[in-house]
């Protein structure tokens, strides 16, 4: 080759440089910026407006107890036998629950005993001076109604023999019982007394069970002391707490599920009364609240409440108010906004406001008269972070 012939020049092969690759990287992170900062929709939880049946209750804790419960106490004092009684046995009516043998009186020593034929010897002193007095009294008092006919002595004495009279007969009769109480206490500590003191048998006053029995072992008993608790465990009802507003409105017949009793069904139960006193007692909180007794009567049959007895808790649903049919909606879609309740209805992805009118509220569900209609999807607990008119996506949680 000749040096001095110039060099070809070199072929591009057709490519040419990629100057477009540095707008393309541009324009794509510019789309991944925006895509980025774009508003998404916000997730929320909704629930459907739908048709069915709702009640309002009042629910409050409540304890069953016996209806009649009967104690058997000691009508002497004396020394008691055993009960051969546990709590939990049948007993019938007129069964012999308990046998006191009465304790003799303590015998009277030697000084008390004079001092006792003393007081005796006293009255009867007394009384023969009762005596002596009321016969002059008497003797007086005829001696001057026959000189007042003579109109011998004036009315002023008559009315003084007459009245001596009268208090000597008082005197007289205080002085026999004051001797027949210190012959009693001499006639009371005698043998022939002592020997004579049947014992004294208690009876269950009802066909039941023994609920409770207070005195098991042998030992003296005083007067009035309670021996044996009886009562049917079969006649049920339950004592439920409820605030006084509450109770103010409740009627006889009021139905109540008695729930959480340690069985799987409610039990079915209805109100009697409503006790006509409140009382004050103070909350967890330490807030103090008004509140009353509802009595309600177990209509459940006693075979199937299992072993439900005396003082067991419940849970009970005071039902207020139900129906069958109507238009509801979760309580948690719900708001006011001054006077006026509102909700957030979800169309097509985006939120509408709709205000509402509202019926009774069972807590969960609330009744809808107007705003709303079957099918709607409301939007739960929505606070502040929705809006009329945002796109939200409806999730589940």
């Amino acid at each position: 080759m000749n040096p001095s012939t110039p060099a070809a020049p070199k072929r591009n092969n057709g490519r040419r440089p990629r100057r477009w690759l540095p707008w393309l990287g541009a324009l794509l992170l510019v789309t991944l910026i925006v895509a980025g900062l774009w508003p998404q929709p916000a997730p929320v939880e909704t629930a459907r407006v739908a048709t069915g049946a709702l009640r309002t209750s009042i629910n409050e804790e409540g304890k069953t107890r016996i209806r009649h419960r009967y104690v058997v106490s000691a009508p002497v004092a004396g020394q008691l036998r055993r009960i051969p009684f546990k709590a939990g046995a049948a007993i019938s009516s007129n069964q012999i629950v308990a046998v006191i043998d009465p304790l003799p009186p303590a015998l009277l020593d030697a000084r008390t005993r004079t001092l006792a034929e003393a007081r005796r010897d006293t009255a009867a002193a007394q009384l023969e001076r009762a005596r002596a007095a009321h016969k002059f009294a008497a003797i007086e008092l005829r001696r001057s109604e026959s000189l007042r006919e003579s109109k011998t002595v004036s009315d002023q004495d008559l009315e003084q023999a007459q009245w001596r009279e009268t208090s000597t007969a008082r005197d007289l009769t205080a002085a026999e019982s004051t001797l027949r109480e210190a012959e009693a206490e001499i006639a009371e500590f005698s043998t022939a007394a002592l020997s004579h003191r049947p014992p004294v048998e208690m009876k269950a006053p009802i066909d039941g069970r023994v609920l409770r029995v207070f005195e098991e072992s042998s030992r003296v008993v005083l007067s009035g002391a309670p021996l044996v608790e009886v009562g049917d465990p079969a006649d049920l009802e339950v004592l439920i707490e409820v605030l006084s507003r509450d109770g103010a409105m409740l009627a006889p017949g009021t139905p109540v599920e008695l729930e959480q009793w340690g069985g799987g069904e409610p039990l079915q139960a209805q109100v009697r009364f409503v006790e006509p006193a409140a009382f004050t007692k103070v909350s967890a909180l330490g807030v103090e609240e008004q509140r009353v007794y509802v009595v309600a009567d177990l209509l459940t049959p006693p075979a199937q409440r299992g072993n439900l007895g005396d003082n067991f808790r419940v849970e009970a649903r005071i039902i207020t108010w139900q129906t069958a049919r109507t238009l509801k909606t979760s309580s948690g879609a719900l708001f006011r906004r001054g006077e006026q309740w509102n909700a957030y209805v979800l169309v097509a992805g985006r939120v509408q406001l709709r205000p509402v009118k509202i019926g009774r509220s069972s807590g969960l569900e609330t009744e809808i008269l107007e705003g709303l209609k079957e099918g709607d999807e409301v939007i739960l607990y929505p606070g502040d972070r929705v809006k009329a008119g945002h796109r939200v996506k409806s999730v589940k949680l």
